[in-house]
């Protein structure tokens, strides 16, 4: 049998290849909207991140713009930064450390 495919996905901050479920998703609506994605599944462009505070504490208003291909203010990168470690203290100890 066939072993399936474990999509990939680069972490924006760390730079490192995870498991795409293991990661935070955001993502820039076609309004322009910048959210958290827990499905997966929202429509738009999207970026990938660690769960953890160090990788939160990185992401920076350049790197979004470029990864979401579109303009972000500093005030959607600070609301998105405490709503990630809003997400990040409510998972359970063996996501947080990547563990499956």
């Amino acid at each position: 049998m066939k072993k399936k495919k474990i999509p990939l996905r680069l972490c924006l901050s760390c730079r490192l290849r995870k498991e795409k479920k293991s990661l935070i998703r955001i993502v820039a609506s076609p309004t322009g909207e910048i959210d958290i994605d827990l499905t997966g599944k929202k429509p738009g462009r999207g970026a990938y991140i660690c769960p953890n505070a160090e990788c939160n504490a990185r992401i920076n208003r350049q790197l979004l713009s470029f990864a979401l291909k579109t303009e972000v203010v500093q005030e959607e990168v600070t609301a998105l930064q405490r709503a990630i470690q809003n997400l990040i203290e409510s998972l359970p100890k063996e996501v947080k450390h990547g563990k499956n």
